[in-house]
């Protein structure tokens, strides 16, 4: 049985959460053509990991099988679905 999806910013993900990506928001066209070059893809899984304790920044997430930091500012343009 299908209970919806909520569609969110990737740094709005909570810690342990997994989100599939769906795409990637308006902004900086070079900063969004660099995170598909590190991975990122629609379809993908991430997972947040970790956020820093000086201002919950850098974020670490799991993408697919590989760790990755994240500004917040890099992690917003990318859009995630969270199954409810």
């Amino acid at each position: 049985m299908d209970t919806g999806s909520l569609t969110i910013a990737l740094d709005r993900l909570a810690k342990g959460h997994v989100g599939r990506v769906t795409g990637f928001g308006a902004g900086d066209d070079k900063l969004v053509a660099k995170l598909r070059e590190i991975g990122f893809a629609e379809g993908d899984e991430v997972e947040l990991l970790a956020k820093g304790w000086l201002g919950g920044a850098p974020l670490s997430f799991r993408l697919n099988r590989t760790v990755i930091a994240l500004r917040k500012g890099e992690a917003a343009l990318v859009q995630v679905e969270l199954q409810l």
